[in-house]
């Protein structure tokens, strides 16, 4: 009954107690049913002193009288509006002053909890969105944030690919959050790290040394914006660069070489971090 608003409640036990069918006493069964509450309830409103029948029958049985049942009545109200049982006992008893002072207190917190779930609601349609898209920005600004060659189409495709995968959950919930200004500093870290990538490749900068190992490391935290990336799930992604046309003609596009050179590079970094790049899982 708690899921009840307090107008609801208010309809329904004025309807109850002043309908054609109210009696002058009820028995706690029949003013259970009444009211839409149990026995139980008025057993234990009646023993901490909240709620107790005005008579007795002379079986010894408790009878609630109208004026019971709009004590009752006012309970069921109060406790809607998320009033406890202690604070309720003061109020039906209480001067009207303080009794309107408590409500349009209560009214007011309850006000702040319904922005707050409204907040809380728009927060979780922009993880639905971002589980759907992964960038929640329009096709234009992605384009403009992350260069001419992006495709606003590649987060729904990679929804269809990863979906399901807990990374991708993780991505969702990190994109929900972000602004355009958020995106811009990545896609510019981004941006500065394949110009570092390329510039590596170019000199002929070892795989395993200390500087490709520190690109390696750069370019698992660029991942790691996105969803946590282990060394074994990178030597995974550095295969799938080389196995896919699309990441490869991507990485080929910002320097001829580069694919094969940084899934190498990934590669030694991983086996330096006690992972064997042949037997690395997606873990």
């Amino acid at each position: 009954m708690a899921s009840r608003t307090a107008s609801v409640r208010l309809d329904h036990v004025t309807d109850q107690l002043f309908g054609d069918e109210a009696d002058s006493a009820l028995t706690v069964g029949a003013a259970a049913s009444r009211l839409g509450i149990t026995v139980r309830t008025l057993h234990h409103w009646d023993a901490i002193g909240l709620v107790r029948p005005s008579g007795r029958s002379d079986g010894g049985y408790r009878l609630y009288t109208d004026a019971d049942l709009g004590r009752i009545g006012r309970v069921l109200v109060y406790r809607d509006v998320g009033l406890s049982l202690d604070e309720i006992r003061i109020l039906l008893d209480a001067p009207a002053a303080h009794v309107d002072e408590t409500l349009r207190g209560q009214r007011a917190e309850l006000r702040q909890r319904i922005a707050d779930l409204e907040e809380l609601g728009e927060s979780l349609d922009r993880i639905i969105d971002a589980r759907k898209s992964g960038v929640l920005l329009p096709a234009h600004e992605q384009v403009s944030i992350f260069g001419r060659h992006w495709q606003p189409s590649w987060g729904p495709e990679a929804h269809e690919r990863w979906g399901d995968s807990a990374q991708w959950a993780q991505h969702a919930e990190r994109s929900a959050g972000r602004t355009a200004e958020d995106w811009q500093k990545i896609a510019d870290c981004v941006e500065t790290l394949n110009e570092d990538l390329a510039l590596a490749c170019r000199s002929g900068v070892e795989p395993g040394s200390a500087e490709a190992n520190l690109l390696a490391e750069r370019h698992r935290a660029s991942i790691g914006v996105y969803f946590d990336c282990t060394h074994s799930m990178q030597v995974c992604l550095g295969r799938m660069y080389v196995a896919d046309p699309g990441f490869t003609a991507f990485y080929e596009q910002v320097e001829t070489g580069l694919t094969v050179w940084l899934r190498a590079v990934i590669d030694a970094n991983a086996r330096a971090n006690g992972v064997v790049p042949e037997s690395a899982t997606w873990v």
